[in-house]
Formats: C-alpha cells, structure tokens, sequence
C-alpha cells in the first residue's frame, strides 16, 4: 500500500471505548438497524463484535464463541492479540487490521470484526453467508445435453465453478474492487502461462483506474468503463456467459475473464464477431451435428440482417430484379406505404418483446397470443399491413433469436434497421453505401487490440475454416493465433499407429 495512502488512514486505539466512539460517528448505529454490535467479556477483557445482521452465519459465530467464553483472565494476560489470533479462535479465515477504515470497508463486505480493549488491531473473521440462490441453469444459453449449473450473484460460487473445471495451478484469480462507495468486488481470471501477459496488464489497469461513486449495474458497468473505442459503437466487443463450461473453455483458449460480484454474467475479452456466434450445443453433440448446427445459425444470422433490406428494395425497384424472380413483391402494397409498414414492422416487435419481459410469466404466453394472432392478423384483414411484410418481418426476427449473443442480436437488429432506412431513402445507392459503412465499422472495430473481423479480415483460413467448421476435439491442437497465447499448442500430435514389430514413435512439438 502507498505511503501516501496510508497516511488519511486513521489507526485502531488501544482503547476500545474510542475505537466504539469513532465506529458509531462513521457507522451512525442509531440509524442503521442491520449492523449489529454485540459488548461481551472474553478472558477477563471488554470485547466488542460489529458484523451485519444479514451477512453473518450465525452457527459459526455460535462456535466460535462458545470456544472464546471457556478462556480465563490469565489465558489473555499477556499479548492478548497474538495469543486470541494465533491459538484461541479455532477458524480458519482470519486476518488482522489496524486502520479504522479498512475494518469498517471489510465489516461491511460481510466479515465480523472482534476488538478487544487495550490491543490496536481488530481481528477480522470472514463467517459471512450471502443469500444467494442456486447454480441454474441459464435461460440464454440452454443446452440440449450437458452441464445444468450456471453462474449465480455470488462471487465466490462463481470461481468454484471455475476452478472445478479446471484445476490448474496456474489458473489465476486477482481480486480488485472498483466503486468509491459500493465498494464493488471484482476478480480477473486467466492462466497465467496461457493468457497474453500484456492483455492481462491492459485490463488490470483498466480496472485500476475506474474512479467512480459505485457499480449497481455490475458487468456491464465494468464493460463500458474498461472497454477502449467509441461508446456508440453498437458492435458488442465482449462476451457474456452465463454457463462455466463456456468459461473455462475461453480461458484454455488463453481468454481472460473479469467476473464481478452481484452478477451472474461473467465478460469475456477479447471478443470478435464470430465468437458471439458459437454456442455450447455444437460442442455438447458430434462434430457432423455441430457443423450443421453452425451452418444453419450463420444463415439464420445472415437472414436477419439481409432479408428485411433486399426484399424492400425489389418491391420498391422491382427493375432490378431477373425475369425469373419477378414474383417477388405484393400485388397489393395496402394503405400504408411498403417502407413505413417495415419501420412500424420492427418498433412493434421490439414493443412485443419489452411487454413480453415486463409482463408477468404466467400472463406473457397471452401477451405473445394477443400480439401475433389479434394485433397482426387484424391489420392485415383491414389492409393497414401486407401480409408478406408480416412474414419476413417474422423470419427476420427468428434469425435474429438464433444468435447465440443478445447483445450481438441487438446490435443486428439495428444494422438491419439502418439499411431499411438506406433502402427506403435511397434504394439501391442506399443499401450499397449502408452495407459499405456497417462493412467499414466491422473492420475499424477492435476488441482489447483484436480486429473484429477476425479471422475473415485479416484473413487467416486455417482460422476461418474452424469458425465455421466445427473441427472434432482430437484435431483441435492449437490456441488462436490472433490472442498471441504464450502457449499456443493445446495438445500434442497424435500417435502414429504402430507397424507390426515397431515400437510407437510420439512426435513432440514442443
């Protein structure tokens, strides 16, 4: 700790009754009733515990105590802190601090602080238990076979799962908090002989920096104060998962992830396009079924985006289109013009979808009954809406539910908006110069210095055919070269098979 920073602090008294006075001024006991201060007498001297009614768990500090009251005054005659530290209170996380600021920043984080009269240290005792709800599955990232936990708003349950999956000794997780007054906890997590070591220097200096009041908002707060680039940018440049499977599989990739405590997504850096198009399903079933997979959620992707445009612009300029596709576009355009009743198209989805969330679950079924069949059909019987406009609008948003990343969905569903837009200002010299500007953002977007692009632009095809193949897990033998891993092989060569007589040779890479 800086000298500096040490020197505001203001250092325990040995005197418990003004150690009580500074607490309560800071604390105002009066007013807060969940923080809890219990006077007791252990071996003859005045002792005081402070912890927060919630926090605590109450058998542990039932044992502890039961452990303390059997001491006597000459069992804390002499140096009584060492002796209560080091051989009286049978618990394993226990720490000491000196400065009056520390204890009531750990205090209120959940540990119970212990002061004892003439000694000016407090013994910090980590008995905290938070509410916490069990590892779920997540609802984004379900899975047809496969693991069924996921991460909760519970920091430490959160790198338990983690470190059930991999449990190598070089698997790091560096605690940080951010926030002035929440006082947030965040950990950075990586393997340290896998993961670059100047990504990970980036990003802890990233957190290091953040000054400011708090971070209800958790991870997304966190991403958009650590994240380098322009804030309007919709391209996410990180990913979120909810599931420790995908976790661990991105740190042997040599990924580092910043989990942050109340949230149960945890950030993924660095992350390109085609990483929000991978999910866990492919890997959970044979390799022939995941490319399949693969093939059809890049189509469902592409349709999204592209489908809405092309099929306004051969309505609005049927001319361009060859005779054998003349059949595109309705007879019928209705009473409102083909390019508003897209834009209406795509607002009421959206306010289908947010009514949808905000509606209570048993009721959002009929909310979803009552927005297709009576809303859409209706409009299209008294001919406000076309009804082929209704369908692709339809199959455009099915594409857009089949991206595995919502944030990537979100910012898909808006470059399809824009191109509508070109379209219908501009047809054609619309949509050519809206796909070079989306094209144009694609390519200047970096995620933590990894072009977005990537591995299409720049090009690298040994790299491209595994994003859209997805390659068995035996061939799978090298890290991607575009996170500079420090060590790039993930496993060895296979073995040759033996000739009869022979002896098997291992070739080694490394």
């Amino acid at each position: 700790m800086a000298p500096a920073a040490i020197e505001n602090k203001t250092r325990l008294s040995k005197q418990l009754k003004v150690n009580q006075d500074l607490l309560a001024e800071k604390l105002a006991f009066d007013k807060n009733f969940d923080i809890v201060r219990r006077e007791m007498i252990i071996g003859g001297r005045k002792t005081l515990m402070l912890f927060v009614d919630a926090f605590a768990n109450a058998e542990l500090m039932t044992d502890i105590l039961y452990n303390l009251h059997q001491l006597d005054r000459d069992d804390l005659s002499v140096d009584a802190f060492q002796k209560l530290f080091l051989k009286h209170i049978n618990y394993v996380e226990v720490q000491p601090t000196e400065y009056l600021e520390d204890l009531i920043e750990k205090m209120l984080s959940g540990p119970l602080a212990l002061l004892v009269d003439g000694q000016d240290r407090a013994i910090m005792l980590d008995v905290r238990t938070y509410p916490a709800r069990s590892p779920d599955e997540p609802d984004l990232e379900k899975v047809v076979r496969g693991s069924r936990d996921g991460f909760t708003e519970t920091l430490v349950f959160n790198t338990a799962l983690i470190r059930r999956r991999i449990r190598d000794p070089k698997l790091r997780m560096e605690y940080a908090q951010a926030g002035n007054r929440s006082k947030t906890d965040i950990v950075i997590c990586y393997i340290e002989d896998i993961a670059n070591e100047d990504l990970v220097d980036s990003i802890r200096e990233k957190i290091k920096a953040i000054n400011i009041d708090g971070l209800p908002m958790a991870e997304k707060a966190v991403e958009e104060l650590i994240t380098p680039g322009n804030y309007w940018n919709p391209l996410p440049r990180v990913r979120y998962t909810e599931r420790p499977d995908v976790a661990a599989i991105h740190l042997l990739e040599g990924h580092v992830l910043v989990l942050v405590d109340t949230s149960p997504s945890v950030i993924i850096t660095p992350a390109t396009y085609f990483h929000h198009l991978q999910h866990a399903e492919e890997y959970r079933q044979n390799p022939a079924a995941g490319v399949f997979m693969r093939l059809i959620r890049f189509m469902g992707v592409a349709i999204s985006v592209f489908l809405l445009p092309l099929w306004l612009l051969a309505v609005l300029q049927p001319g361009i289109l060859p005779p054998a596709l003349k059949f595109i576009g309705p007879d019928k355009i209705g009473e409102i013009p083909i390019f508003v009743q897209f834009l209406l198209a795509e607002v009421s989805v959206d306010m289908v979808r947010m009514a949808t969330i905000h509606t209570p679950t048993a009721l959002a079924t009929a909310v979803g009954l009552i927005a297709a069949l009576l809303i859409g059909d209706l409009a299209v019987t008294v001919g406000l809406f076309n009804a082929e406009v209704i369908m692709y609008t339809a199959a455009a948003v099915v594409g857009n539910y089949l991206t595995p990343s919502y944030e990537l969905g979100f910012a898909n569903r808006l470059i399809r908006f824009f191109l509508l837009i070109m379209v219908g200002f501009l047809r054609l010299p619309g949509l050519l110069v809206g796909l070079a500007l989306v094209l144009a953002l694609l390519i200047f977007t970096r995620s933590f210095g990894v072009p977005y692009m990537w591995p299409l632009i720049p090009f690298n095809a040994k790299a491209l055919y595994s994003i859209i193949v997805r390659r068995p897990v035996p061939v799978t033998n090298v890290r991607p070269s575009i996170l500079k891993p420090r060590d790039a092989d993930r496993q060895g060569l296979p073995v040759p098979a033996r000739k009869p007589g022979e002896k098997n040779k291992r070739p080694d890479k490394k």
